[in-house]
């Protein structure tokens, strides 16, 4: 194997720039940014903070200059000094816990990645995860390999007409602007391996891209070598129909085995992030088929060696096949190799028996993983009541479905300036500490935090918020915008004091973004009080064939253009990883609506918390074991059997009630106004506690913790304990 990694000429003495500027690590590295940033700080802000893209494109004359520039070198050096006490420092977390383990391959499959603005190869919250999953693993220790697919097209790029209708567009990827490397396999030939697919050969290349010491390789068919029509495999996210969702799908799960086998890594766990990857698990049982092991011994090794995380709280939202949509796509030769093709088949088989020919990828990865986990408490429950019928349906507490709350990564998404002041009130190695259960009295520090100091830096987040808004509509002004009212709606007329809440997501029916616009006049009492006036920020994207989820952004889009606000309502267009940072930590108060109990954790108002930004939500997902009384607010649950109109009503009465008499005058409270202190106590105590929940429970290091631990440890143990699903008879009876 070898490597496509050509950066462009540095000199010398500033050679390294390129090194660390191809490892994602600088992500998490607040001194590596504040080198790059250094570079040429209008540039790095243009280029949304991507050092590939700043080398490239700086200049030969501005490289020479900080080759010699004895303000910038010292600086260099000691980012130098520090990557490099970081590699020969003594082992890490992981391998002090476990060093029989230490260089143990651990496989974590899943369909999207969210790591920079610049791999635009993720669509919301479960990308999102997956990155953060991969950075806290990278700090751990934990030997983790990624598997994905490269899309060379992105997710979407999203634009909205004049009457707020979304419109989708291609988001290509410029390899050249990434730190994506290309894999290259014998003979310099640009694929690893291969798979069958409707009824021939399809090469499968791989891009690699360091996450600090964690590989991520994405699969790739976009290749000379191919028919045209499985070039596109790999060029978009979630496009397509069934039948293409389902060939990626086959792509993810065999070519990602395939891949890694080329590669020579050899995982002894496994570890799937939802239903997408379940192809992974049916190609390691075929595979051990091939080799002479008889169908119960080989499912019964894959699912020792396995783990599976559901993210998914409806049955509807599961990805099903036909078993001639299977057939049509693999071929019958990849069935005829092996003897035991119905009953590889039925491993997909919904337990309530739906539809003898389908294939369930949901059902299949629980059936050939002996840990299954939801991503909440309130998920965990959710799921065993859907699956309970996997274990002939016993009652839902009995089932052996856990749970691991989602986390997200706190160096990846706090501020800078709030990692400042905390260096201050908490021990000076807290960064540097795994913050596990046995280090309970790190975090309450966070309550020290000076309430002017804190204030100014919240006060500062949201101008860099508004600026960005400026900068974009200015930027779609000249590109697209044909109307004023779009100025307005983006947010140009808003101001840094009035109380701002941000409520951005995937716009989907029930995550009910429209949800403040039941009472017109009510929301406008609300926003347009002359004495506490109030700012609604929105953002996100719906997915290009949700047709009820483009209605909905377009509700909250006509509200924007309504005078009647005075521009007290903005939408922020193309929703993506740069504009997430500014906005969970530029607002004041993070909203989230869904109808419970379909969200299944929701880690938007985590990132927001990290950043002293309480939250408003209904008791769903993360919020129902994070809200601590002090640390936000909770809407609380519609009585049992309410249909949707009456929850809709009661949420909405209790979310204007929240906002009308506490969040408000406790943003407003302030007893020291005209005094030069304006900062309001009551508000910035709930900003503190909000940091300290988040921080102390809700990281991904505490969750990738917990996966080690209890899945991870125990599948390279080959322990047996857990109580397995029986594997489904055969798919025809």
């Amino acid at each position: 194997m070898t490597v496509d990694a050509r950066g462009p000429g540095l000199p010398a003495r500033i050679g390294r720039l390129w090194e660390f500027a191809t490892n994602l690590s600088w992500t998490w590295n607040r001194e590596a940014r504040s080198v790059f940033r250094a570079i040429d700080p209008p540039l790095w802000r243009r280029s949304l903070n991507n050092p590939v893209a700043l080398l490239r494109e700086v200049g030969d004359a501005r490289l020479r200059a900080l080759a010699g520039d004895p303000a910038f070198l010292p600086r260099y050096d000691a980012l130098c000094a520090a990557v490099d006490a970081a590699a020969s420092r003594g082992s890490t977390w992981f391998q002090r816990r476990y060093p029989e383990f230490a260089a143990t391959p651990i496989a974590y499959f899943c369909a999207e990645f969210a790591l920079h603005e610049s791999i635009p190869i993720y669509s919301g919250g479960l990308g999102v995860l997956a990155g953060d999953h991969l950075k806290a693993a990278s700090e751990l220790g934990v030997p983790l390999v990624g598997v994905g697919l490269m899309y060379a097209h992105g997710y979407f790029d999203q634009t909205l007409g004049p009457d707020g209708w979304q419109e989708d567009a291609d988001d290509p990827l410029d390899p050249q602007l990434t730190p994506l490397e290309r894999l290259r396999g014998a003979d310099g030939a640009p694929w690893l391996t291969w798979i069958q697919g409707a009824g021939r050969r399809i090469h499968v290349g791989a891009w690699r891209v360091r996450v600090g010491r964690v590989p991520l390789y994405l699969l790739d068919t976009d290749l000379d070598e191919n028919d045209p029509a499985d070039r596109d495999l790999s060029h978009q996210l979630y496009a397509g129909g069934v039948d293409h969702r389902l060939r990626q799908e086959a792509l993810l799960g065999v070519g990602g085995v395939r891949v890694l086998a080329a590669l020579g890594v050899e995982p002894q766990a496994w570890h799937a992030n939802e239903g997408h990857a379940a192809f992974m698990m049916v190609e390691r049982v075929r595979g051990l088929i091939r080799e002479g092991l008889p169908f119960p011994d080989a499912v019964a090794r894959v699912r020792a060696s396995t783990a599976f995380t559901t993210h998914t709280p409806v049955p509807a939202g599961h990805d099903v096949f036909s078993h001639s949509q299977m057939r049509d796509w693999t071929g019958e030769k990849f069935w005829e190799e092996i003897e035991a093709r119905d009953e590889l088949l039925g491993l997909g088989l919904h337990p309530d028996g739906e539809g003898r020919d389908r294939f369930n990828m949901t059902a299949a990865a629980i059936r050939l993983s002996r840990r299954v986990n939801g991503v909440s408490a309130r998920h965990g429950h959710v799921s065993r009541e859907i699956w309970r019928g996997l274990w002939d349906r016993r009652p839902a507490r009995e089932v052996p479905i856990g749970h691991v709350t989602n986390g997200v990564h706190l160096e990846t998404w706090m501020n800078e300036e709030i990692i400042g002041l905390l260096d201050a009130c908490l021990p000076p190695d807290w960064r540097s500490r795994p913050h596990d259960e046995h280090d309970g009295a790190v975090w309450p520090g966070a309550r020290k935090l000076p309430a002017e100091a804190l204030w100014r830096v919240r006060q500062r987040l949201k101008l860099r918020l508004l600026d960005l808004m400026r900068e974009e509509a200015r930027r779609r002004w000249r590109e697209h915008w044909p109307e004023a009212e779009h100025l307005v709606g983006a947010g140009t007329l808003m101001s840094p004091q009035p109380l701002t809440i941000g409520f951005a997501r995937r716009f989907a029916a029930y995550k009910r973004a429209d949800l403040v616009f039941r009472d017109r006049d009510r929301l406008l009492a609300l926003l347009s009080d002359p004495g506490r006036p109030v700012q609604l920020v929105f953002a996100g994207k719906a997915h290009p064939r949700d047709e009820e989820g483009k209605r909905v952004l377009q509700r909250v889009y006509e509200h924007t253009r309504d005078p009647g606000f005075e521009g007290r309502i903005a939408f922020i267009e193309n929703y993506g990883l740069h504009t997430a940072h500014c906005l969970v930590k530029g607002v004041d108060l993070w909203l989230n609506l869904p109808r419970v109990p379909l969200e299944a954790c929701g880690t938007s108002g985590m990132k927001a918390a990290l950043n002293g930004v309480p939250q408003l939500a209904t008791t769903d997902g993360w919020w129902e074991e994070g809200f601590e009384g002090d640390n936000g607010w909770i809407i609380p649950r519609a009585p049992d059997g309410s249909s949707e109109e009456k929850v809709d009503r009661h949420d909405h009465e209790h979310l204007f009630r929240l906002l009308e008499d506490e969040v408000v005058p406790l943003y407003y409270d302030r007893p020291g106004e005209g005094s030069g202190d304006d900062a309001p106590a009551g508000w910035l105590e709930r900003a503190r506690r909000a940091i300290e929940v988040a921080a102390a429970r809700f990281t991904a290091g505490r969750m990738v913790r917990e996966y080690v631990r209890d899945y991870y440890v125990p599948a390279l143990r080959g322990s047996a304990d857990g109580d397995d699903p029986p594997t489904s008879t055969r798919s025809g009876e």
